[in-house]
């Protein structure tokens, strides 16, 4: 009886503790840390962290013990954004700019990369955008690449781990929950064609007009019995009349009106306008 009372005494002043370490913890407080200041293994500390954090959500608190970034420390609970956001955001104008947000997003699924491979996927610079998040402490530099130039490698810190609440980088949402379907590329890509038409759609069309234009200009089969000899044809009038013939021909064949094709200034002709 004593022997049960002393250890649930002795785990009860250890939560105290780290309770106590926790709040004036300016990063978030490694387990292994905490155990050697509290003379307790990891795992012990682990395992009253996880105690701490669920007796908080049973009793409803506004705030939460997670563990991020390899460790542990306090936060407000998701429940009461609105209300925070309302403090810290009134008057705020040091917020990230869509830029910004862009390049951390890149250089946190594509760590680690240089400068010139974020900007090749952006498709603008980014050396502002990049300095701004070194200055904020969201990326830093990790090395150089292997390759010529040796350009230095930039990744993501533990403060921007911190900053979105994530343990680690494996805790991203994957990529392709925000990759539109095969069936949403298609509408948006039919939605910017002038016609409508699909690409099969626009190469039967390409294959019937020259089709079209093959049988009537005699290539399909080695005759030109359809136009006959146009070097006989002198009189204008007769070429006229071909060139009707053959306009109302094509027209009737694919569909549309391609008006006169014929040039107003054929060699030969003596008028001028």
């Amino acid at each position: 009886m004593s022997a049960d009372w002393s250890i649930d005494r002795a785990r009860h002043d250890a939560r105290r503790a780290i309770e106590a370490l926790v709040m004036v913890a300016e990063e978030p407080l490694p387990a292994n840390l905490v155990g050697q200041l509290l003379e307790l293994s990891p795992a012990v500390v682990e395992e009253l962290c996880h105690e701490l954090a669920d007796g908080y959500e049973a009793e409803g608190r506004g705030f939460q013990l997670v563990r991020v970034a390899g460790g542990w420390r306090y936060q407000t609970h998701p429940e009461q954004a609105p209300y925070v956001e309302r403090f810290v955001l009134e008057g705020q104008t040091t917020r990230l700019s869509a830029a910004a947000l862009e390049t951390l997003a890149i250089v946190a699924y594509k760590q680690p990369l240089s400068r010139a491979q974020v900007a090749s996927i952006r498709g603008v610079s980014v050396e502002g955008v990049m300095r701004t998040l070194q200055q904020r402490g969201y990326v830093a530099e990790y090395g150089r690449d292997d390759g010529p130039g040796q350009a230095i490698l930039y990744g993501t810190t533990r403060l921007f781990l911190e900053q979105i609440g994530l343990n680690d980088l494996s805790e991203l949402p994957p990529l392709g929950q925000f990759v539109p379907n095969a069936d949403i590329v298609e509408q948006l890509e039919q939605g910017l064609r002038p016609d409508g038409a699909s690409s099969p759609e626009r190469y039967d069309l390409a294959a019937q007009a020259s089709a079209s234009v093959d049988r009537f200009l005699g290539t399909r089969d080695g005759t030109d019995d359809d136009l006959g000899d146009l070097e006989d044809l002198d009189d204008r009038s007769t070429l006229d009349a071909l060139d009707a013939d053959l306009e109302g021909d094509l027209d009737a064949e694919l569909g549309v009106d391609l008006g006169s094709p014929l040039d107003d200034d054929r060699p030969g002709d003596d008028r001028r306008d």
